[in-house]
């Protein structure tokens, strides 16, 4: 019961101390583009308002969601075939490689030549970018299954669907959740920065016109906004991870209290 209490305490202090660091550094600012904390608060609730939610952050969460959901796909069936093969894992490598190490915010201009500057465009950079870390961390979780236990469920008869379900992924799946937890800070940025090209609307549109209008409290809120998003994400993706991988942690804790 004390542990349960003393993690939400925890979880919450450093932010509170950050927070307050930023009340009273920001306190007495005259300065133009470093408001009060005070004063973004504020603004925060006359700017983002039920319809500019609807307007900007729910086409900008639909856009990571989509782009996340087809990185997550692909990464995880070419992670496995790649991971699963030497011979195609010695073709692919110095591609992937290659691919891996051109950022993707350098790709928008080119994919909007082939996508146009629509929602299609701004979910395929998305992709684009959320692909790698799932991809790789996939490859790398297929190649350490065990070879004890492939070899057992190679005596038992389990192959196919079977074996693919239950002993690859299973045995990879804390590595396929190690990427798709980087994903996803990789996602939130490429989702900010496909809005700033040829968007009409979404949280990164809404934040650089804020800034070209110098409603600087305005863009902070933004900014801030941004973070409350992230942080929302990242316990929504805990709480998954913590369900699927109940198993893995329940051996962990297993392996902590024998030693």
């Amino acid at each position: 019961m004390r542990r349960l209490l003393l993690r939400p305490v925890l979880v919450l202090a450093l932010p509170a101390v950050l927070v307050a660091l930023w009340w009273a550094a920001s306190a007495h600012s005259t300065d133009v583009y470093w408001p009060p904390l005070r004063t973004i608060l504020e603004t925060f609730p006359d700017v983002w308002t039920g319809e500019r939610l609807r307007a900007d952050v729910l086409p900008s969460v639909l856009r990571l969601a989509g782009g996340y959901a087809l990185a997550a796909v692909a990464g995880v069936a070419l992670g496995t075939v790649i991971g699963s093969y030497r011979r195609v894992r010695a073709v692919c490598e110095p591609v992937l490689e290659f691919l891996r190490a051109v950022p993707p915010p350098v790709l928008v201009p080119v994919i909007m030549l082939f996508a146009g500057i629509g929602d299609t465009m701004k979910v395929v950079v998305i992709a684009a970018g959320c692909v790698w870390p799932v991809l790789l961390n996939t490859v790398e979780g297929v190649r350490a299954v065990d070879p004890v236990m492939a070899e057992t469920a190679r005596s038992y008869g389990i192959t196919g669907v079977a074996r693919l379900r239950d002993l690859v992924l299973r045995s990879a799946s804390p590595q396929i959740f190690a990427g798709l937890r980087q994903a996803l800070s990789i996602g939130i940025i490429l989702m900010v920065i496909s809005e700033m090209f040829a968007a009409s609307n979404g949280l990164g549109f809404t934040i650089v016109q804020f800034q070209r209008g110098f409603a600087i409290p305005d863009m902070w809120t933004g900014i801030l906004l941004l973070g409350l998003l992230g942080f929302v994400l990242s316990v929504l993706f805990q709480l998954v991870e913590r369900r699927m991988l109940g198993w893995y942690h329940g051996l962990r804790a297993a392996g902590r209290r024998s030693r």
